[in-house]
């Protein structure tokens, strides 16, 4: 952290400002930009500090503990495709308790993630880009690659400040134990290996009503191993923290069709038994919820609901996850403790169009794996009785690595993110607890696995293009407040951003010299 005496001088006290900026960042790296404006905003962000010290003091007078925190990340579920944002039942993916949700609390029109589903795992896990870490691609079964244990995870920063870990649902960042989740910070785990495709392999013909097979000439999961090497016979694990993993029995446990309905009805229930069990501890509880909402599979209690696409499986798991998170509310607060809880939802990327009809949906350009708003820009809700004002809809920037420095920030832990490295992530604190216009983010930086594809910086997005200029810059810009579709890129009436666009890239790849990206790690290299 660079403390700079000059810009503080003459506004306040010295000590005062000191005190504030070391326990609002602790010893933490962040990228360029955001030191910045540490230095520009120093004096503001200090007096908005100085009230969520308040608000959080007297929370935990009242609750003898730090605050609990639940991040619900969701899968291609794009934006657009909830109620709140135009989609719900009108496009027959109904979710009346996420409306609820994001209508009881904050919901964000500006929250952005990774373009696919493995990265941004490792955004909300270590708070960086996937690019810092050197797990950039969506892993497949089979891969050693996994997320390395020399990162610094959600779990193991907020374990160190006293918090009970526990995660459910697709883990998605590696097979080998190394890279676990019970290896990786959390003391429980019920976890799926895989992303949602190889639940279908073995039945493809059964994705969806009337539909053709959607992976053809799969061979078996017995002759494929043998003609690979790769063994889809054990798909999920329970992992605690200091033992060996066990294969998860039955239908969640095996690849199959039924196999996510099954697995998420087991997470429910064990993530509401687990609240209520934690609810009176003295120590505070971190739950990390990977739905598998959306994916191919369907889930036959809600595909005759009303409003439900029937030929849509992903729909009818739209409508199951959203009775499930109404019921996750509901248990926080006959527990009495949805005050001092923190639930955030948000999607991993956009929609996956390979499989339509049998899939999400977003009104914007592009969709999983590009970094155009389709890509990246995700719905987002933030609820927490009594903290955060209910009915807010801001227009503030959001990114997924936030949650990781937000979440420190919140639960005490700053000081146990490590400063030999960059955190991409950016305390939205003030955000959450003061409202709209006190989000702490003005520029995104959106990469597509090791290239970087984007910069938004405020309203204006630009695209950097390759192949052939003639000297010129290759980029396209657009101002996607004004056009969130990005049907109408420019370049020469930005010329003026040239410049700023181009060291805002310079400033962000010298941080990348000084603190060089980590390089892929397998099994091999995942000494901790």
């Amino acid at each position: 952290m660079r403390l700079h005496w000059r810009c503080c001088r003459s506004a306040m006290p010295l000590a005062a400002v000191l005190l504030s900026v070391f326990l609002q960042t602790g010893a933490v790296q962040f990228d360029a930009h955001f030191e910045a404006a540490q230095v520009k905003n120093n004096v503001s962000w200090a007096k908005e500090d100085s009230q969520i010290n308040g608000k959080l003091k007297a929370l935990e007078a009242k609750f003898k503990k730090k605050p609990n925190i639940i991040y619900i990340l969701a899968d291609d579920i794009g934006f657009g495709e909830l109620g709140w944002q135009g989609g719900g039942k009108h496009r027959g993916t109904p979710g009346p308790g996420l409306d609820d949700m994001a209508y009881q609390g904050m919901r964000f029109w500006s929250s952005y993630a990774e373009p696919s589903c493995t990265p941004s795992r490792v955004a909300i896990m270590t708070g960086r880009h996937p690019v810092r870490t050197g797990l950039t691609t969506v892993l497949w079964p089979g891969q050693p690659d996994g997320l390395s244990p020399a990162e610094v995870t959600l779990p193991e920063v907020l374990s160190a400040a006293g918090y009970s870990t526990a995660m459910w649902g697709k883990w998605h960042l590696g097979e080998e134990p190394a890279h676990a989740p019970e290896n990786q910070g959390f003391e429980y785990a019920y976890y799926g290996l895989f992303n949602g495709a190889p639940d279908m392999w073995p039945d493809s013909d059964t994705v969806a009503p009337n539909s053709n097979p959607a992976f053809l000439d799969f061979p078996g999961v017995e002759a494929y191993k043998e003609d690979t090497g790769i063994d889809l016979s054990v798909s999920a694990y329970v992992g605690r923290k200091g033992a060996t993993r066990e294969p998860i029995e039955g239908l969640a446990g095996k690849p199959g069709p039924k196999r996510q309905d099954a697995f998420e009805e087991e997470s429910i229930t064990q993530i509401l038994k687990y609240v209520k069990e934690k609810a009176n501890d003295a120590k505070p509880f971190f739950i990390y919820w990977a739905t598998y909402a959306q994916q191919l599979c369907g889930v036959s209690s809600h595909m005759n609901e009303k409003h439900v696409d029937r030929l849509n499986s992903q729909a009818s798991m739209m409508a199951a996850h959203s009775s499930y998170v109404t019921r996750l509310l509901q248990t926080l607060k006959d527990e009495k403790i949805a005050e001092n809880t923190l639930v955030v939802w948000i999607s991993d990327n956009g929609p996956m169009y390979a499989f339509y009809p049998n899939s999400g949906y977003s009104w914007l350009k592009g969709g999983k794996g590009s970094v155009w708003e389709g890509g990246v820009r995700t719905p987002a809700m933030a609820w927490w009785p009594g903290m955060i004002q209910a009915n807010q809809d801001p227009v503030d920037l959001l990114q997924i690595t936030d949650l990781y420095t937000t979440a420190a920030r919140l639960g005490g832990a700053l000081d146990h993110i490590p400063s030999d490295r960059v955190t991409d992530g950016v305390d939205q604190a003030a955000l959450l607890l003061l409202g709209e216009g006190h989000g702490r983010r003005t520029k995104i930086f959106h990469y597509s696995g090791d290239h970087l594809g984007a910069l938004r910086r405020g309203d204006v997005k630009a695209h950097f293009l390759g192949g052939a200029s003639g000297g010129l810059p290759k980029m396209e810009a657009y101002n996607v407040r004004r056009d969130p579709g990005e049907k109408y890129g420019e370049f020469y009436p930005y010329l003026w951003l040239v410049t700023p666009i181009s060291n805002d890239v310079k400033a962000h790849k010298r941080m990348m010299q000084k603190f060089p990206n980590r390089g892929s790690e397998g099994p091999a290299s995942c000494a901790k």
